[in-house]
């Protein structure tokens, strides 16, 4: 890897897999390996203090574990513009309203949320006005350290948007795991790593793949459309079968379905500071947990670890939406206790 500018070798930068935990930096040559990668489609990721972070989307499949691939790659020196150098306090004031919202929205608001914190929140620019519209961007990859979880994540933000009730963002973390100070934490982080995956998204598109969404405790109902998700008698089952269909690679598979769908997760139910979330009583009697999904513009395509490729290509709502960046986990990641098992 070189400096676009200068054609020197960039020494030190992160080279990293998104969302897993596999990344090394460059040697004095500028050159990088990474080994064990699994099949799937990936984002190969570039970054450095005072370089634009960029990245190279590749496949790697069943029949190509045995080979490498190579990259000629260049990066370019970020221009950074520096604002004024007087900070008056009532603007510092209003960084940290945006910052706590901000939090809210990307970092998450579940109780492991609580344990997550940005270090170099520093980093952050915002954006809103009148008509609802709130932007964040980062000038370096944001530093997390998720003391629930037990991991230390840097996170490249691309983008992040809220526009009314929707909320989009784009970008790719790379995990590194936290060394435990206790047997009893380590046992901790084991526990909360299931507890965040069983009943995720992720956990959800993985079973579909694999054909045991009933045998790992989803239910899946069709509703014709988002505004009849209140009405009772506008449910209909569905073959989970029908959701998937063949992709234009071997390794990847297409999610296709019309309207919305509803899906109930009958292992766990919803606790108290999910139905503050939803603005409800904490002491509503809970339900097991619920979750819509709607494809944003058409069939959008899933790689082999059960990824949605195209990072606005599912809308969701309900539970899957609830949980957010304090919430996630390597791709890799599988708990022992699961039952699914795609490409472990």
């Amino acid at each position: 890897m070189h400096d676009a500018e200068t054609g020197q070798p960039v020494v030190g930068a992160h080279a990293f897999i998104g969302s897993t935990m596999i990344g090394t930096v460059t040697d004095s040559d500028g050159r990088f390996e990474l080994d064990l990668i699994p099949p799937g489609t990936h984002s190969l990721w570039l970054s450095m203090i005072g370089y634009t972070p960029m990245s190279e989307e590749f496949t790697v499949g069943d029949s190509t574990l045995a080979t490498s691939q190579s990259f000629e790659l260049t990066m370019e020196p970020a221009v950074i513009q520096v604002g004024e150098l007087t900070v008056t306090a009532k603007r510092d004031r209003r960084w940290k309203r945006r910052l706590k919202t901000f939090n809210k929205m990307f970092v998450g608001e579940t109780p492991f949320a609580g344990e997550t914190v940005i270090t170099n929140a520093e980093t952050l620019d915002f954006d809103s006005n009148w008509l609802g519209v709130f932007q964040a961007k980062a000038v370096e990859p944001l530093q997390i350290t998720n003391n629930a979880l037990g991991y230390s994540v840097k996170y490249v933000l691309k983008e992040f948007k809220r526009e009314g009730s929707t909320i989009r963002y784009d970008g790719d973390p790379l995990f590194e795991e936290l060394t435990p100070e206790t047997e009893e934490q380590e046992q901790l982080w084991t526990q909360n790593r299931e507890l965040a995956f069983h009943g995720s998204f992720h956990h959800f598109l993985l079973a579909l793949l694999d054909g045991e969404t009933k045998k790992e405790g989803f239910e899946i109902m069709h509703i014709p459309s988002i505004e009849d998700i209140s009405s009772s008698n506008r449910r209909f089952g569905i073959d989970p079968s029908t959701l998937i269909l063949p992709g234009s690679e071997p390794e990847e598979k297409l999610l296709s379905f019309h309207g919305v769908l509803e899906i109930s997760y009958l292992n766990e139910k919803e606790g108290h500071h999910y139905l503050r979330w939803k603005g409800e009583s904490p002491h509503k009697r809970p339900s097991y947990q619920k979750s819509w999904i709607r494809l944003t513009s058409g069939p959008t395509a899933i790689d082999a670890n059960g990824e949605v490729i195209d990072p606005y290509g599912v809308t969701v709502y309900g539970y899957f939406a609830y949980e957010r960046i304090a919430d996630e986990l390597p791709k890799e990641y599988r708990p022992d206790s699961t039952r699914v098992s795609s490409n472990q």
